[in-house]
């Protein structure tokens, strides 16, 4: 996000009179953000707690707010480009905010709509459209990641955004967006990838997936089974056979000394 040039902006019509937040959106490798709304950045409830965590802080409001975006000149200023890391990574975090807001929603919205962001890599997924998706709420601790409505995975964007800060868009957005849009949530369940030899299914091989739906399509076995059981042992839980630690009064219980009668039989 930082040392770019006007070249290496995607619009050549671009008017450096449209302002600072016009100009940062449309640098190259800038595609996934929106633009924040001016009225938005001045409101100071917006940028609570965010003072304190840049050197320049005025000064980068000041530059967001502009009305002139920066030229070749200004950013071959060493004192003008120290102004303009911290108002990247403000305007970063304002944006965090902003596309979680009613009018930040609607504006990701029609990005996500025009396939803005992408399509999943997963072939089974059918060129799904993808959501951008922070690892952390701090800034440089992670890349921007994209994120899968149908197979709910994250994976790494292509190079063009590899620059992107996850900050700048939060963790929490995807989950947000869906629960807004809850037309937009895919339908079909995701095709997992099945296996084969020469078009032979190999035998008792599951995807992932598969075993993730099957453990959930799975009723919950039934207190006091051997299914049961078998599931704390696997689980290093220690198995009550169905029955309380200790008795209704409190007091210590006999032990069986055959297992089978503490477990009982399985319902049939």
């Amino acid at each position: 996000m930082y040392g770019l040039t006007l070249g290496e902006s995607d619009d050549e019509e671009f008017s450096a009179d449209s302002g600072w937040i016009p100009w940062f959106c449309g640098l190259k490798g800038h595609d996934f953000f929106a633009e924040v709304e001016e009225d938005y950045v001045r409101d100071n409830f917006n940028l609570y707690g965010l003072r304190q965590r840049f050197q320049y802080y005025d000064h980068a409001l000041e530059m967001i707010l502009s009305a002139e975006a920066p030229d070749d000149d200004d950013l071959a200023d060493t004192e003008f480009l120290e102004i303009y890391r911290d108002a990247s990574d403000l305007y970063g975090l304002i944006h965090a905010r902003y596309i979680v807001s009613a009018r930040g929603l609607q504006a990701m919205r029609e990005k996500y709509l025009c396939g803005k962001f992408g399509t999943c890599p997963r072939v089974l997924c059918d060129r799904q459209h993808v959501l951008p998706v922070g690892l952390s709420e701090d800034l440089r601790a992670a890349h921007v990641k994209i994120f899968c409505p149908k197979c709910e995975q994250v994976y790494t964007v292509k190079s063009k955004y590899k620059e992107l800060d996850g900050a700048c868009f939060g963790m929490s957005f995807p989950q947000i967006f869906l629960q807004s849009y809850p037309s937009l949530v895919p339908l079909d369940v995701p095709k997992p990838f099945v296996p084969k030899i020469f078009g032979f299914k190999l035998h008792r091989a599951q995807s992932v997936i598969a075993k993730k739906m099957e453990e959930e399509q799975r009723p919950s076995p039934v207190p006091g089974s051997k299914e049961a059981m078998s599931r704390a042992g696997s689980s290093g839980l220690p198995s009550t056979g169905g029955k309380p630690l200790g008795g209704s009064s409190g007091g210590p219980q006999p032990m069986e000394e055959d297992g089978e009668e503490a477990v009982g039989k399985s319902p049939q």
